[in-house]
């Protein structure tokens, strides 16, 4: 009988543990290559920044070093997906072929060539589900054949159908099993094989972007469980003191990165690990029987917005988009750029975009008011500009969750239909979650000797003030860009106006109530009068 030789792609799933797909790869075939292909999509690359890039290569070296310490060690191809696997059916004799579930639509084109491949070349595809909590399918499924349309009905599905599973042990490797492909070997494929994990400059131009860069998140499953250690550790001292998800509810935006997001997005730690150790914690510190929603409703968040998009491929645009409502948004390049470079002349608004740009990764309050004040809030821009912004910079730039997000922020989806009475005031709202103005202070260096009580809306400052704090509003420092009253108001005016026109609300997604609002904007028992008003 042909010997049983098993390739395991990695995908989005960059880590050993919880690798469902792999480890039934293993118990199947008696020798087995692992490898990753740089086709220009996979990982993020058709839009990606250095940060992005970085993070991604960090994570395959940990891969590498882990599985050279197992004897074997990853494969890295830069070509198409097909001409990569025939390089290893050709040259190494593949008979069977594993890698994650990834369900959104943005895949499909791909793994759909693949299917097609590997049946005209009988080769076994090993596919199984580890990047969402639940099978989005299997959802849509319970609930008729539609995506539940709200958050709330979308937990009530999902429940329905059970806990998420439990996290798989960790891949036994037998001895001899992992198998070392030679890439200076001469194989007459269309790709090209690297010695070891390439570095940014071998594929891109990209550079890090300037400025003093005070977080930096290393990529790899090592660093992400530990990091993953520490925050369940931190979620049970928070639990202790009554506190739920300290993370949303009391943002650091000052302190070492905690978050978890682009460990999630690359699956350098299993989302169904950190879901299940953080109801564990919860159940120890609350004597709790059940599971909690509100212990992890981000990421039930993120499995909702993944739900929303399976059937959908327009699903990060506009115009066919049919969840999302076709709002007459203004086009303005110079205010885009302005938005994009931090030069709104709003200092928190201008410290959140600094720190995405050279730090690939910000707050999820930060982003609330950046999209927020680039769309219905003050500059009545597209959010399809905004998306591609953040998806281009973002550490975690995840096509469905980052889409679904800013369809939310927007008022076009997720929404009550054309609301915008909720305006984020790109001034209170930083004050009320950061009020020492350190985190400006930090990213907008012009205005590092402004005082406090200046510093998150600097125009109000008087001129001496100013000439003192070396930052002359209009000339070390821009004027703001729009005045938030007045812009906010006439926007409020331009919603009520469409929706007078459109008659009755198109069917599309929206908040259940109040309650839902409340935690996507992480404001628990918040009046959101005051913490959302104009100023």
């Amino acid at each position: 009988m042909k010997e049983a030789v098993g390739v395991h792609w990695f995908r989005h799933g960059l880590r050993l543990h919880d690798n469902p797909a792999l480890c039934q790869l293993l118990e199947t075939c008696n020798k087995v290559y692992l490898i990753f292909i740089f086709d220009g999509e996979s990982g993020g690359m058709r839009l990606s920044g250095y940060n992005r890039l970085a993070f991604l290569l960090e994570s395959l070296t940990d891969l590498d070093r882990q599985l050279r310490l197992r004897g074997g060690r990853l494969l890295t191809i830069r070509g198409k997906p097909t001409d990569a696997l025939q390089l290893m059916r050709t040259e190494y004799g593949m008979t069977h072929l594993s890698f994650e579930q990834d369900c959104e639509p943005v895949w499909a084109p791909r793994d759909e060539l693949v299917r097609a491949w590997c049946d005209e070349h009988a080769v076994e595809i090993i596919e199984r589900i580890s990047h969402t909590l639940w099978d989005p399918a299997e959802v849509i499924e319970a609930n008729g054949g539609e995506p539940p349309l709200t958050f709330s009905m979308f937990h009530q599905v999902a429940m329905s159908i059970g806990l998420p599973p439990t996290p798989e042990g960790d891949p036994v490797f037998r001895a001899g099993q992992l198998a070392v492909a030679d890439p200076t070997r001469p194989h007459g494929h269309p790709v090209q094989l690297f010695d070891e994990v390439p570095p940014v400059s071998e594929l891109s131009d990209l550079k890090p972007s300037p400025g003093e860069h005070k977080k930096r998140y290393q990529g790899g499953e090592t660093r992400g469980l530990q990091l993953l250690a520490e925050r369940v550790a931190w979620e049970e001292l928070a639990l202790s003191r009554g506190i739920v998800m300290p993370n949303q509810y009391c943002p650091d935006l000052l302190g070492p990165p905690r978050s978890m997001s682009a460990y999630l997005r690359h699956g350098c730690i299993s989302v169904r690990r950190m879901y299940h150790q953080i109801q564990k914690a919860f159940q120890a510190c609350t004597d709790a029987q059940g599971h909690s929603l509100s212990i992890c409703v981000q990421l039930v968040w993120r499995e909702y917005f993944y739900t929303m998009s399976v059937k959908n491929p327009y699903y990060d645009q506009m115009e066919p988009n049919p969840i999302c409502l076709n709002i007459n948004w203004r086009t303005d390049d110079q205010q885009l750029q302005q938005w994009k470079e931090g030069q709104t002349g709003y200092p928190f608004i201008d410290a959140a975009m600094r720190q995405l740009i050279q730090e690939g990764w910000i707050h999820h309050v930060a982003r609330n008011a950046t999209s927020c004040f680039l769309t219905r809030g003050d500059l009545w821009l597209n959010w399809v500009d905004g998306l591609r912004v953040f998806q281009e910079y973002l550490l975690d730039a995840d096509w469905s969750v980052n889409a679904g997000n800013w369809m939310w922020v927007s008022s076009s989806a997720f929404e009550n239909f054309l609301d915008t009475s909720d305006t984020i005031s790109p001034v209170n709202y930083g004050r009320m979650f950061e009020p020492t103005g350190e985190y400006i202070r930090r990213y907008v260096p012009e205005l590092r000797q402004m005082p406090t009580e200046y510093i998150f809306s600097p125009w109000e400052a008087p001129l001496s003030v100013q000439r003192e704090a070396g930052c002359i509003i209009g000339k070390d420092y821009p004027c703001r860009m729009v005045n938030h009253e007045v812009v906010s108001r006439h926007n409020r005016k331009l919603m009520s106006k469409i929706a007078e026109q459109l008659g009755t609300c198109p069917p599309h997604c929206m908040p259940a109530g109040d309650a839902e609002v409340k935690h996507f904007f992480g404001l628990p028992g918040a009046s959101l009068e005051d913490m959302l008003g104009g100023h």
